[in-house]
């Protein structure tokens, strides 16, 4: 029993905690769903298609059904009960929805398309029996570039929506009212000598999320209620959804998210695997299994970004933005997922970052190809929007012969200045830009190593160095409902917790986001003691389970600790207030006499008191409770949140380039982030080195590529290059804090911060390096074949030898 003398005697939150998790996990003692075995169950193997565009003219199933221990073959056919898969966001009165079911029926509109689905004794028995069915296409044209899509003359993904075009979507500043004609502006600053328009065409390559561990799915439904274990992030949604699209109903569902080994907004979907799994466990009525393996999940598992960004910048010569125009195209693939058509919709919102632009249009065109479907990865659609901005002020401090950070200083809020209403119409609602952009700039040397650039550039160093900057703002903590609602997204943005005090003083946190890999159990302990004077290490996490939290909006979208764990401290805090009459009345005094201080009630003016843990007891007890009192000390707690989060930061990347091989070498690597207050610094470092790591593997490594024909030639972790550690520098980091006006606790969120900055400042790190010799334009990622090929095109221009 937690006594006074056990209480804490420092504030948990701000400490380097090692993370509770990490002792089970490491000693692999995990619970996995592929590690799941279930009496009587049965195994899946998928038929995938491999062709990008056909018909499916005959599915010849007799061999697969007859081969040892194989209890079923299903072609889309045979499943009538199917639902199609749902999608979350109407981002637009004209968006086009094809039809996704679990199983093809009739058509293929990608490679790795499911046709058909085994079922066997064993999983080796499915996959034996899968290559037996015997598919016929007729293959049809395909089209794999977005804007090639766009043309009158190409071939249609979806023939019966008579289009390519799947949505789009705009906002200007004057129909939003936060500033001036974004035409009208940029043709004053083309008929105006004292100005500047810049126009660039911008690529971001597709990439895929990668992570650790493959999707996998497991259900039994022989019980009183179908359970679904799923290596998801989002158990709750996929409940909701499941129930509105196939043939169950939502109270005969639990779903259940056991440890999951990475999403990254990867497992943040309703996927037709999902779907497949229950339907097949319903007909067979035996609980069934389907992991898959890396392949497919390269071939089915969403992919990300993947967009043409046409941008327009206006600026006076001192280097003041008077205008910014974007016009993107995103591919969506062949089809949509929960998220797919908004994702861009977020970017726009970001594309001003923390500069003061008086005039701004965003106009995106959604278009389908031959591809597996776009959706959330790390940061959805806002690190494209700041690669966006980032790059296009290094062009403008190119144009005018400034130092980019100058450029930047020149437009970026002032501290003063907050909170800030953009052009955009979002609310900013702290910052200090100069404080952490001075912190980087100390931290990496930057007047040093323009001195050791300019010496090199002077002496015809074959390996040259460049400079790569990114000052970002980063929107997060999805999210204020309403904000939602206004954009015909499909839920709110709210999050639920409860507290469950025990008899013996520990404490229950039911948390309503599910962890997968952010140390929830850790973080959200720190929270709790803080509020309630618990020892740490008494206090455990409840998640990922629709059964023992019924309530819950899941993780993604930095959303875990500026709005679950809002919910958690408000239902810390409902406890205190539930506390204090039996407090008062146990120490016979007015409730209104008594103090209350991280865990202890003390009648004002004595040291007569009472901890959270002797009144949890008493409530158990309820031998001594005032008239009309409940006996229960538990709490819960709904936190709807009124804005957006904005963690900000400044990144500084030390790029060397070896114009004979065109190797990109990543020297050093500075960023300062301000996320608010950190409630374990140790878990904020994780959080950016992750997401510096994944920056970086888009800027340098990453690419999922297709064929003309629609194949993936990048279907493997041997063609699509993630960063291991010898690939990466030791990161330099540092924080700045400013709190959030937005929650009680002054946190921000981190989890999207590196992978937002890293491609940016690294990509004009490369072109910093490379702008001597003619090199104006890189596409991600920079590969030694792209960077030598770039410098033999410009020396060509030039007319120097290659």
């Amino acid at each position: 029993m937690t006594t006074t003398a056990d209480r804490p005697d420092t504030a948990e939150v701000g400490q380097s905690r090692l993370r509770k998790e990490d002792r089970r996990l490491l000693t692999g003692r995990t619970r996995w769903t592929d590690n799941l075995e279930l009496p009587g169950m049965v195994h899946l193997a998928l038929v995938r298609s491999p062709v990008a565009n056909a018909t499916i003219t005959g599915i010849d199933t007799t061999e697969a059904a007859a081969a040892p221990g194989v209890v079923g073959v299903w072609t889309g056919e045979d499943l009538p009960e199917q639902g199609a898969m749902p999608i979350a966001w109407t981002v637009s009165d004209n968006l086009k929805v094809p039809s996704l079911m679990p199983l093809a029926v009739g058509t293929v509109k990608h490679v790795g398309d499911v046709v058909a689905v085994v079922a066997a004794t064993s999983k080796d028995a499915a996959d034996d029996a899968a290559g037996m069915v015997d598919v016929s296409y007729d293959e049809l044209l395909v089209v794999m570039d977005p804007i090639a899509a766009l043309e009158a003359d190409s071939p249609l993904v979806h023939p019966e929506l008579g289009t390519n075009v799947c949505a789009t979507w705009g906002m200007d500043s004057v129909a939003l009212g936060t500033g001036g004609d974004v035409e009208e502006a940029i043709r004053a600053a083309e008929a105006d000598p004292d100005q500047v328009v810049i126009r660039r065409t911008l690529r971001q390559n597709r990439i895929t999320p990668a992570f650790v561990e493959p999707r996998s799915i497991v259900v039994d439904p022989t019980a009183e209620q179908v359970t679904m274990w799923s290596a998801t992030q989002v158990p709750h949604i996929l409940r909701i959804l499941l129930a509105m699209t196939q043939p169950v109903d939502e109270h005969e569902l639990r779903v259940i998210a056991p440890d999951v080994g990475g999403g990254f907004g990867g497992k943040l979907q309703a996927t037709r695997e999902e779907a497949l799994v229950l339907l097949i466990a319903l007909r067979l009525q035996l609980p069934v299994k389907y992991t898959e393996t890396r392949m497919e999940s390269m071939q089915s598992a969403h992919h990300a970004r993947d967009q043409v960004q046409r941008l327009t910048l206006a600026a006076r010569k001192d280097g003041t933005i008077t205008a910014f125009d974007v016009d993107l195209v995103a591919d969506m693939g062949a089809y949509l997922g929960i998220l797919t058509a908004g994702i861009p919709l977020l970017g726009g919102f970001m594309f001003n970052g923390i500069y003061k632009i008086p005039a701004y249009r965003f106009f995106c065109t959604d278009v389908f190809t031959n591809k597996v479907m776009t959706d959330a990865y790390r940061g959805a659609g806002k690190p494209e929007a700041t690669f966006g901005i980032e790059r296009m002020m290094d062009e403008l401090a190119v144009e005018l012969g400034l130092d980019p950070i100058e450029v930047r200083r020149r437009n970026w809020i002032n501290p003063d200045e907050f909170p800030y209403a953009t052009v955009a119409g979002l609310t900013y609602d702290s910052g200090n830009y100069d404080q952490a952009t001075d912190r980087a700039l100390e931290l990496f040397d930057y007047d040093g190593l323009r001195a050791e650039q300019a010496r090199r550039r002077e002496s015809n160093d074959p390996v040259q160095l460049g400079i790569g900057v990114c000052t970002f703002v980063e929107l997060s903590g999805l999210a204020p409902s309403r904000v939602l609602g206004s954009l015909n997204y499909g839920s709110g943005g709210w999050e639920h917790a409860s507290i469950r005090m025990l008899p013996t003083g520990k404490v229950e946190v039911a948390a309503g986001t599910t962890p997968h890999g952010q140390g929830h159990a850790t973080a959200f302990a720190q929270l709790v003691s803080d509020e309630l004077g618990i020892p740490f290490e008494d206090i455990t996490l409840i998640s990922g389970d629709t059964a023992t939290v019924p309530r819950g909006m899941d993780t993604y979208g930095s959303r875990s600790l500026v709005v679950g764990g809002m919910a958690i401290v408000g239902a810390a805090r409902r406890v205190v207030e539930k506390a204090r009459p039996l407090a008062a009345h146990l120490l016979e005094a007015d409730p209104n006499d008594l103090e209350y201080d991280r865990g202890t009630f003390t009648v004002r003016g004595t040291d007569t008191s009472k901890t959270i843990p002797e009144i949890a007891l008493a409530m158990w007890l309820a031998h001594d409770l005032p008239d009309g009192m409940e006996a229960c000390l538990d709490s819960e707690s709904t936190f709807d949140p009124e804005n957006f989060s904005y963690p900000t930061g400044t990144h500084l990347a030390a790029v060397e380039v070896d114009t004979e091989t065109g190797k990109v070498t990543l020297r050093d690597y500075v960023c300062v982030q301000d996320v608010g207050v950190l409630v374990n610094p140790m878990i904020v470092d994780g959080q950016v080195h992750g997401g510096l790591t994944q920056g970086i593997g888009q800027a340098m490594y990453e690419e999922i590529r297709y064929s003309e024909d629609g194949q993936l030639t990048s279907g493997s972790l041997a063609d699509y290059l993630v960063p291991h550690a010898p690939d990466v520098p030791r990161y330099r980091t540092d924080t700045t804090v400013t709190h959030a006006t937005t929650n009680t606790l002054g946190v921000k969120a981190v989890g999207e911060t590196g992978t937002t900055a890293a491609p940016p400042a690294i990509v004009n790190g490369v072109l910093d390096a490379l702008r001597p010799l003619g090199v104006t334009d890189i596409t991600m990622p920079t590969t030694p074949l792209k960077v030598w090929s770039a410098i033999q095109a410009a020396r060509s221009e030039k007319g120097g030898a290659s």
